[in-house]
């Protein structure tokens, strides 16, 4: 009688070997409850409690991976994914890796609007959505296609501007650049198959809900306060949380305990409201997952 297990489905998940969203990408899956170890700098891994086999391969192959099945999906850039223009589905935007692909021009330049771009050399390591977008504004200039380094090119004659993915913008300020036009925002997303079979697809799914719960859980805080019976009303309509706050009586007579969620983008202006409708000791504690 044979001892091996039978062959069971797995979901295969191509992210960045190195580089910007790497690390994200494996917090991400750890914050999922999913452990994946790269000892070694394998460029394969199993997942040790979900069904999952990670693959470690350059960004800019893993919209071409995915496409060919050979990965069946993967966490890459937006901007990556639009360059490489290949049949995937983005299937859930993951918060992390936000940058900007921008139009940046020397810096004792004038910039008077897209205009200013007709007759120019551009270069940039993203020819088709640069294309795209001085085709989309009837614009026509000379497109320099390299990769790496972008930013020197104007200092050396070989343009007149570049298109490049922009995140603090120091890099320009060191090269004399100026940004002047974003053409896309990006962040990182999930990608899939556009052929992914219904017990991936299940698996899939099943990632996609914690994925979700995870990002909900990041964006809001949870939030318990002591609040006077006599504002009591006030400071709830206050604190919405997901279905309605849970308000609990204290030992001291003329006080309750309400517990709420915040979301991270209303939470000081709805601060600055509680303490004045009356409520104290009030403590935010994050929250790990959050299941609706």
């Amino acid at each position: 009688m044979s001892n091996q297990e039978p062959n069971k489905t797995k979901l295969k998940l191509a992210i960045q070997k190195s580089g910007r969203l790497y690390e994200d990408s494996i917090r991400l899956l750890k914050e999922c409850g999913i452990d994946v170890s790269n000892g070694m700098n394998k460029l394969k891994a199993d997942a040790t409690n979900f069904p999952l086999e990670v693959f470690f391969l350059r960004d800019d192959d893993i919209p071409q991976y995915v496409e060919d099945g050979v990965a069946d999906i993967g966490f890459v850039g937006e901007n990556v994914v639009f360059e490489k223009n290949k049949k995937v589905i983005i299937t859930e935007k993951l918060g992390f890796g936000k940058c900007r692909l921008s139009i940046a021009i020397q810096r004792n330049e004038s910039y008077s609007g897209v205009d200013y771009l007709a007759g120019k050399k551009i270069a940039t390591s993203y020819p088709v959505i640069l294309a795209d977008y001085l085709s989309k504004n009837n614009i026509e200039a000379e497109i320099h296609e390299i990769s790496g380094s972008v930013e020197i090119a104007p200092g050396i004659g070989l343009a007149d501007a570049i298109c490049d993915l922009v995140s603090s913008g120091s890099t320009l300020f060191m090269n004399g650049l100026k940004e002047s036009e974003v053409i896309l925002q990006s962040q990182a997303v999930l990608i899939k198959n556009e052929l992914l079979d219904a017990s991936k697809q299940q698996l899939l799914d099943r990632l996609i809900f914690r994925i979700e719960s995870v990002k909900k859980a990041k964006n809001n805080k949870y939030i318990l306060l002591n609040a006077p019976n006599n504002n009591l009303q006030q400071i709830i309509s206050l604190l919405p949380g997901m279905k309605s706050p849970t308000v609990l009586p204290l030992a001291e007579a003329g006080w309750s305990s309400v517990h709420s969620v915040l979301n991270e983008n209303e939470f000081w202006d709805i601060i600055e409201q509680l303490k004045a409708a009356g409520a104290q000791g009030i403590l935010v504690i994050p929250i790990e997952k959050m299941i609706i």
